[in-house]
């Protein structure tokens, strides 16, 4: 296992009340869900005071609204994790693997979605209709794909699979983290059980394992947000139940295990089939690697 793969351990010096409370995985998940409450409690109270969430509010400033709520928690709460408790560097969002790391995530999300986007195409399954010229992209992109993409991609895969990680092991990081991802959107409009097991299997495993690969919080926001535009501001399909106004007006006809239903392309078989060609060539690479990360009583016996 390289030892890069752990990015904090508990201190050695730090009295035993202190490891299990505020440096244990549990404690530290615990802590940063509390974080994300309180944060949220407050970041709702501001946006409301200022009249951004009103009926009478404009469109720009609902979406403000809305990715004000998605980041600001999870970015703060972050922040406070990584910095004051775990007391080191935030490497995983560095700037300098923007530019490469998230591009890297853009182009494997733009590939992906067009790519089941054509097969639906091609199958019957998916309809343009027309274009809409005057599609409003700014909110879209800023709350679908900024929005979502930061914000969900700290706290499933920066917060959850990196220290669920760290204390049972890989393994057990992707089950749990791909769980947790795929029950979140169980209460989106059209979602069912098998669209929350889709999303499950074809982004929660995915989108872990591109951060396992690259340690990059990056490739997975570039990622999940070029999912998330093209496929509801270009191709105007619904982005996880959600309606999108897209470019192009479409439609997806055919049965629900093709074309997703009402959930979207994300419920389809071919995006299934998709995602996991990708997770499995980057689980063979982590393999290749010897990255997989075991438990940390595996570590401790082994290094004793």
């Amino acid at each position: 296992m390289q030892t890069g793969q752990i990015a904090f351990v508990s201190p050695v010096a730090a009295p035993g009340w202190q490891r299990w409370l505020v440096f244990s995985p549990v404690a530290r998940i615990v802590n940063f869900a509390v974080m994300m409450f309180v944060f949220t409690v407050t970041v709702h109270f501001v946006v409301g005071s200022m009249g951004w969430t009103a009926k009478e509010a404009t469109p720009l400033q609902h979406a403000l609204a809305r990715l004000a709520m998605q980041l600001l928690p999870a970015i703060l709460a972050y922040l406070v994790l990584v910095r004051l408790i775990e007391r080191r560097r935030m490497t995983e969002l560095s700037l300098r693997q923007l530019p490469t790391l998230g591009l890297l995530g853009l182009l494997i999300g733009a590939c992906l979605i067009s790519l089941v986007i054509g097969v639906l195409w091609l199958t019957g399954s998916y309809h343009v209709m027309g274009t809409n010229p005057h599609v409003d992209w700014l909110p879209a992109v800023l709350v679908v794909g900024l929005g979502a993409g930061i914000g969900e991609e700290i706290i499933t895969r920066g917060a959850l699979f990196r220290i669920v990680e760290e204390g049972l092991g890989t393994w057990w990081a992707l089950a749990i983290s791909a769980a947790f991802f795929g029950a979140a959107h169980i209460f989106n409009p059209g979602a069912t059980l098998w669209s929350s097991a889709a999303i499950a299997i074809e982004a929660g495993i995915l989108l872990a394992l591109l951060y396992h690969v690259t340690r990059s919080l990056w490739a997975c926001v570039g990622m999940h947000a070029a999912w998330n535009v093209l496929q509801g501001t270009l191709f105007g399909v619904a982005v996880s139940g959600t309606a999108a106004d897209g470019l192009l007006v479409s439609k997806l006809t055919g049965p629900d295990w093709l074309s997703g239903g009402a959930f979207g392309a994300e419920a389809s078989v071919v995006a299934l089939l998709a995602c996991s060609s990708v997770s499995v060539v980057l689980l063979i690479i982590a393999l290749r690697r010897g990255s997989i990360v075991p438990p940390a009583w595996r570590r401790i016996a082994a290094s004793a």
